[in-house]
């Protein structure tokens, strides 16, 4: 079993940034993918960023291209999603997620951490 655990979610203000994380322990090795989505009150939760470390391949959803970051300290055992010039619409509970989808924008991961809260101000 993989464990992630999410920090860094906070109030700020459009424009500014904020830096996720996820810590992760047990077999975290073993899975292939990592992954951040995020669900807005009222709203089916969305793909936001993923990682294939072992093929070093990364994925954004258009919404955040330019702006958002994802990345993996493996000595640290942790993934990040930094989050750049954030807007209101960026509002929204995120969750890190790790296993081995098919399809790594999808949301068919094994693990999902506890969530942390972003809220962007206008």
């Amino acid at each position: 079993q993989v464990q992630l655990v999410e920090s860094g979610g906070g109030l700020v203000q459009a424009g500014g940034s904020l830096r996720l994380s996820c810590a992760a322990s047990g077999r975290s090795s073993s899975v292939y993918a990592w992954a951040w989505f995020r669900q807005a009150p009222g709203k089916e939760r969305e793909f936001v960023a993923a990682l294939r470390p072992s093929g070093g391949y990364t994925f954004l959803a258009d919404s955040v291209k330019g702006r958002f970051t994802i990345s993996r300290d493996n000595a640290k055992n942790t993934a990040y999603l930094q989050m750049d010039s954030l807007k209101p619409e960026d509002t929204a509970v995120y969750y890190c997620a790790a296993g081995w989808p098919a399809v790594v924008t999808s949301g068919r991961y094994a693990y999902w951490g506890q969530g942390t809260q972003v809220t962007v101000s206008s």
